[in-house]
């Protein structure tokens, strides 16, 4: 609850009639948008995995999975998705997806770890994408071309709701900042990561944050990744390690960072192998899709997360993503959200 904003004199732009019409405007418009762009089929994805075979995703490594026996399976024990990270590489490889082209699919998971407040829920729903590249489009101009095709995406969908709803005015600026995180680190040396965020977002609005999982030169990462999807390891064209990153807006709402996306060119087999050492995590290799990689059966790919629930409350202007997404709160936090006119579905 400390974490929870509380906007002076908030009032959502839209009722609650609008408001559920314009989910579905903005879920429609933003994956024909994306799917279009970056040349995209949608696939039908699983809410639960098979725990031990290494396909669910580890998040930090500390949140733990919602999980249940499987009484038709010799009580085999399944986990509810985090996200589908790595499951939807081997579908690139399962359904002979061609180079340049990929699958995205909507993602539903539960995370009963996370704090929650204004931005965090139990209950993620994002669109979950995957694309097959060739080897030689391991690098960073690949990346930040395709955060700039997801960045105008956004920006097309933002503009089709101001024409649709004219009480939503379009904010976000025409082109995305890159910077990596050992510059921002540079920039506030004296700040937290999240504090550091929180600045350069104020100050360019949009910015896709490089190299998320490496050590900085303050001895820490920026945050936290697993090492078996995302490439941190590896050393981008600029002597910086890491071929990924992170996708955040300021909100001028809360007046706070906005992360929506989480997105990077996933590991080939040294990335890999090198992430798992670092880690500490090497029993991995004996799981599943670790083989599968380290056997070099994978295509090589990039791929993220876009949040629906985030996404929607963002270019809705509303100041809590239970106004977007019906789940549970504590009674603590429905009562001060209802007394801030802050309406949870």
């Amino acid at each position: 609850m400390t974490k929870l904003i509380l906007p002076k004199d908030y009032k959502s732009p839209l009722d609650l009639k609008s408001t559920e019409r314009a989910i579905k405007f903005i879920k429609d418009n933003f994956q024909q948008t994306l799917s279009s762009t970056l040349r995209l089929r949608r696939v039908t994805a699983p809410i639960i995995v098979l725990k031990g075979t290494g396909i669910n995703d580890d998040l930090n490594g500390y949140e733990r999975p919602v999980s249940f026996p499987i009484k038709a399976m010799k009580e085999q024990t399944a986990e509810v998705v985090h996200s589908l990270a790595k499951w939807k590489r081997l579908m690139l490889k399962e359904l002979g997806i061609d180079i340049e082209k990929g699958i995205y699919t909507d993602m539903n998971a539960l995370r009963p770890d996370e704090e929650l407040d204004n931005l965090h829920s139990i209950y993620v729903d994002q669109w979950d994408w995957e694309k097959a590249i060739r080897q030689e489009n391991r690098n960073m101009f690949f990346l930040k071309q395709i955060v700039e095709q997801i960045y105008q995406s956004i920006r097309t969908t933002e503009y089709l709701v101001s024409v649709e709803f004219p009480q939503i005015t379009p904010i976000l600026p025409n082109n995305i900042t890159f910077i990596h995180s050992e510059d921002l680190l540079q920039q506030y040396p004296d700040l937290t990561s999240e504090q550091r965020e929180y600045e350069i977002s104020k100050k360019h609005k949009a910015v896709f944050i490089i190299g998320i999982g490496h050590k900085l030169s303050n001895g820490k990462p920026h945050d936290g990744r697993a090492p078996d999807y995302d490439d941190w390891i590896s050393k981008n064209e600029d002597g910086y390690y890491g071929l990924n990153g992170d996708i955040i807006f300021w909100n001028p709402v809360l007046d706070c960072v906005f992360e929506i996306s989480s997105m990077g060119i996933r590991v080939d087999k040294e990335a890999l192998l090198q992430q798992l050492s670092v880690s500490g995590t090497e029993d991995r290799l004996e799981l599943l899709f670790h083989k599968k990689l380290v056997n070099e059966e994978l295509p090589c790919s990039i791929g993220g997360g876009i949040g629906q629930s985030r996404l929607c409350m963002f270019l809705l202007r509303n100041a809590h993503i239970g106004e977007v997404q019906s789940c549970i709160w504590p009674e603590k936090m429905k009562k001060k959200c209802k007394e801030a006119n802050i309406h949870l579905l």
